[in-house]
C-alpha cells in the first residue's frame, strides 16, 4: 500500500514538473520574440489618404507591430465609433476623427484616453495653434486626437469665363481686384453683364467663404446660438446675390454641381481647400489650363481635415500614440501630401524646397502648395459646438429655398431659426 501511494505522489509530482517546464517554454517563447510579442492596432480611417503605404513603412521599421487599416466611408465610419464607445465594445486601437465631429466626441472624452497623457505637449509645436486647438478641451488639459491634415480656403476660378468678360486672368491681379467682398459684388456684375454667368454656382460656398473667415460663427464657448449676431450678415449677402442672378443654385456634391465643373457656366469657386482640386479634375478631366488659384478676398477658413485618437477600449495607448505621434510628424504629413494630396497642418513643411516647388499644371501651373500654405497661416481658431451640422444644414436649407424655389430671404431665415431651435431642445 505504501509503495503504491508513493508511486501516485511521485507521479503527480513528474507531472507537474513537466507543466512547469511547458510554461517557462512558452514564457521563454515570448520573451524571445514569439507571435504573443506583437501588438496589434487595429486603425480606422477615411477618405483617400495614403496611409496604406506609411503603415507598411512604419511596420517595416518596427517589426513588433501589425496595423489593420480599416477604411470605410466618413459618416459610416463616425457613427461605427460612436455605437462603439457607448456600447462600450468593438472600438479600434486608433480612429480618424473628422473636423466637424470632434467636438461630438469630446463630449466623451471618457472613452478616449487624454493623449496629454502619453507626451502630446511634446509634439504640440509641429502644429498650427488653431489646429491643434480643434482637438483640446476648453481648458486644455485634454486632448482627443493629433492633427493630421486641413483644408485652408482659396478661390478657383475659371481663366476663359475671367477673359470673356474682359477681366484679368492672371492669378496676383485676380486677387488684386477681388480683395473685398464688396468687390466680388462688383466683379459679379461685371461678368453676369458681360457673359450671362453667375460669378459662382453654389450659394452655399459664398455663404461659406463668408462664415469661415469669422472667429465666431454658429455658437460661442457656452454653447448658446449665436448665428443672428455672426452669420447673418453673410447670410443676407448671400442671398441678395442670388436674387440679382449673380449667384446660380447649385447643391453642393449633386450631379448638377460637378457637371458645371466641365460646363465653364459659372467663374469662380470661393473657398475651396486643397483637397477640392482633385474632385475639380475629377469631376471636369478635359478643363486642365482652363483653372487657377488666387487668394479669396478677406482671408482664408478652413474646410476639412482630421485628426487621430486612441478609444479607452485599447489595450495598447503608448503604442497606438507612438505610431500616430510618427504618422502625424512633419516628414510623414509632406508623404502624405505626396501621395494622396493632404494639406499639412505642420508648418515646418512649408519650409521645404521641394514643397513650396509643388505647382499643378491642370491648374494653369499654379503655385499650389504656396498658395494653401499662405492661406493656411491665416485661418483663426473657431469654436464649432457639438451641434454645428444642426445649423450648417438648415441654414443650407434656407439658401437652396432662396436660389431654387425664389422663397423670401427672411421668411427662410426665419423658418431656419425656428427648426434650429426645434432640434436643439431636443439635444
Amino acid at each position: 500500500m505504501k509503495k503504491w501511494l508513493m508511486l501516485v505522489v511521485f507521479s503527480l509530482i513528474f507531472v507537474g514538473l513537466v507543466a512547469c517546464s511547458n510554461n517557462d517554454e512558452s514564457a521563454g517563447s515570448d520573451s524571445d520574440g514569439g507571435s504573443d510579442d506583437t501588438v496589434e492596432l487595429d486603425f480606422w480611417i477615411f477618405g483617400s489618404t495614403g496611409y496604406d503605404q506609411l503603415v507598411e513603412e512604419y511596420m517595416k521599421d518596427n517589426p513588433n507591430v501589425k496595423i489593420n487599416i480599416n477604411e470605410g466611408e466618413m459618416n459610416d465610419m463616425h457613427n461605427n465609433l460612436f455605437t462603439s464607445i457607448s456600447a462600450g465594445s468593438g472600438a479600434p486601437d486608433i480612429a480618424q476623427i473628422e473636423i466637424s465631429q470632434v467636438e461630438k466626441f469630446l463630449e466623451a472624452q471618457d472613452q478616449f484616453y487624454n493623449l496629454v497623457d502619453y507626451g502630446a505637449e511634446d509634439v504640440s509645436s509641429n502644429f498650427l495653434d488653431w489646429k491643434w486647438a480643434q482637438a483640446q478641451s476648453a481648458d486644455g488639459s485634454f486632448q482627443i486626437g493629433l492633427p493630421t491634415d486641413i483644408g485652408p480656403t482659396t478661390m478657383f476660378y475659371r481663366t476663359d469665363v475671367m477673359e470673356e468678360a474682359g477681366l484679368s486672368t492672371d492669378r496676383e491681379e485676380v486677387a488684386a481686384q477681388i480683395d473685398s467682398w464688396e468687390a466680388y459684388y462688383e466683379t459679379a456684375k461685371t461678368i453676369k453683364d458681360k457673359t450671362g454667368k453667375p460669378i459662382s454656382d453654389s450659394p452655399q460656398l459664398v455663404f461659406n467663404s463668408l462664415r469661415d473667415q469669422l472667429e465666431q460663427q454658429y455658437f460661442n464657448e457656452e454653447d448658446e446660438l449665436i448665428i443672428e449676431d455672426t452669420v447673418k450678415e453673410a447670410y443676407d449677402y448671400t442671398t441678395k446675390m442670388i436674387e440679382e442672378g449673380l449667384v446660380g443654385k447649385n447643391e453642393l456634391w449633386e450631379p448638377e454641381w460637378g457637371s458645371a465643373m466641365a460646363e465653364g457656366s459659372y467663374a469662380t469657386m470661393p473657398g475651396a481647400p486643397g483637397w477640392m482640386v482633385a474632385n475639380v479634375k475629377a469631376n471636369a478631366p478635359d478643363t486642365s489650363g482652363k483653372w487657377d488659384i488666387a487668394k479669396i478676398p478677406e482671408g482664408a477658413g478652413n474646410w476639412g481635415g482630421s485628426f487621430l485618437t486612441i478609444p479607452k477600449q485599447s489595450e495598447y495607448p503608448e503604442e497606438a500614440f507612438e505610431f500616430i505621434s510618427w504618422l502625424t510628424a512633419p516628414e510623414q504629413q509632406l508623404k502624405s501630401f505626396e501621395i494622396a494630396g493632404l494639406f499639412p497642418s505642420t508648418p515646418d513643411v512649408y519650409e521645404n524646397e521641394d514643397f513650396l516647388a509643388t505647382t499643378d499644371e491642370f491648374f494653369n501651373n499654379a503655385p499650389t502648395a504656396k498658395i494653401f500654405a499662405e492661406a493656411a497661416q491665416s485661418v483663426k481658431t473657431v469654436y464649432m459646438g457639438v451641434n454645428y451640422s444642426i445649423v450648417d444644414t438648415e441654414l443650407g436649407t434656407a439658401l437652396l429655398n432662396v436660389a431654387i424655389e425664389g422663397a423670401d430671404p427672411e421668411k427662410e431665415w426665419d423658418a431656419a431659426v425656428e427648426r434650429i431651435n426645434s432640434q436643439l431642445e431636443r439635444q
